[in-house]
C-alpha cells in the first residue's frame, strides 16, 4: 500500500510545477522570513485529501495545518507532511524544493518519501527494506547508501534556522566555521528534507541544523537511516517527532567525529 503514496506525491507536485506569480500571495508566519505561499496550502490540501482516502484512519501533522495531532503520534497512524520544503527557494524559483511525506505508526517511522519535481528525483524508503531514488521519468529505482568518508574528506551541509530564530545565528555560524575548517567544504541549500536525502545517497557526508520541525525531517530521517546513515539531536540523543529540535545527520563516521569534536 505504501507504493500508492508515491503517485499521489507526483500528482500534487504538478501544482508546484505549474506555479506562477508566487510572490502575489505570500504571507509571513510568526518569525522573520518564515513564509507560506498559496501553493504550500494547495499542495497540503491535495495530499491530505488523497492520502486520507488511502488511509482513512490516519491523522495528519503538517506545516500549514490549522490543527496538528502530535499528541497522537505514539498511539495512531500519522502522516507527517511538509507540502513544500524550501519555500524561500520556491518563491525565488531556485528549483530546489520538495514535497516531504512521512508515515509514523505509533511512534515508529514506517515510510518516508521526498520528491523534488524539478529534477524528477523521488527518494523513498520503507522501514527494513532499504532506501531508493526513483527517476520519475523512467520509473526506475536505484538503491542509495551513505558515504564512508571521514570528516576531513567530507562535504558538509547546514541549515540556517536563524532566519526566523535569530538567537541561533551565532551558534550556527560558529559551528559552520568549525566545519569549514574540518571538512573539504560546506554547502547551504535551503531544504533540510533534500539535504537529508543528499546525505543518504552520499552527496553530502554530514548535515547540521539547530532547529527543525518534525515535518522537515520525518521522511528524510527514515530514508537516511535505511541508507545506512545516522541522525540524532546535536547532543547525540534520539530524534523524536513530537516537537522541534536540532539535527546532526551523516554517515556513522562523520556523526561520531562531529560529536567527539565538541563543536556543536
Amino acid at each position: 500500500m505504501y507504493e500508492q503514496i508515491l503517485p499521489i506525491m507526483e500528482q500534487a507536485a504538478l501544482l508546484m510545477l505549474a506555479a506562477h506569480d508566487v510572490d502575489a500571495d505570500v504571507t509571513v508566519k510568526p518569525g522573520d522570513a518564515n513564509y507560506v505561499t498559496a501553493y504550500d496550502v494547495a499542495v497540503e490540501e491535495a495530499l491530505y485529501r488523497e492520502l486520507g482516502r488511502l488511509f482513512p484512519d490516519a491523522v495528519f501533522i503538517g506545516e500549514e495545518a490549522e490543527e496538528n495531532h502530535t499528541e497522537l503520534l505514539n498511539s495512531s497512524l500519522a502522516f507527517i507532511i511538509d507540502p513544500i520544503d524550501g519555500t524561500t527557494n520556491f518563491i525565488h524559483n531556485c528549483r530546489y524544493s520538495a514535497i516531504s511525506v512521512g508515515l509514523c505508526d505509533r511512534g515508529r517511522m514506517v515510510f518516508g518519501a521526498v520528491y523534488n519535481p524539478y529534477d524528477r528525483c523521488l527518494f523513498h524508503a520503507e522501514a527494513g527494506h532499504g532506501a531508493f531514488v526513483r527517476d520519475t521519468r523512467t520509473g526506475e529505482d536505484t538503491p542509495i547508501h551513505v558515504s564512508d568518508r571521514p570528516l576531513r574528506d567530507a562535504l558538509a551541509g547546514f541549515g540556517t534556522s536563524p532566519y526566523y530564530r535569530d538567537e541561533l545565528a551565532e551558534p550556527t555560524f560558529r559551528a559552520v566555521s568549525a566545519l569549514f575548517r574540518m571538512t573539504r567544504d560546506v554547502r547551504r541549500s535551503g531544504s533540510a528534507a533534500l539535504d537529508l536525502c543528499m546525505t543518504a545517497c552520499g552527496s553530502l557526508d554530514v548535515f547540521i541544523e539547530y532547529r527543525l520541525s518534525p515535518w522537515d525531517v520525518a521522511a528524510g530521517s527514515l530514508i537516511l537511516t535505511e541508507a545506512g546513515g545516522c541522525i540524532t539531536r546535536m547532543d547525540g540523543s534520539p530524534v523524536t517527532f513530537a516537537s522541534p529540535g536540532s539535527i546532526l545527520a551523516g554517515n556513522p563516521v562523520t556523526c561520531r567525529e562531529v560529536l567527539e569534536s565538541g563543536i556543536l
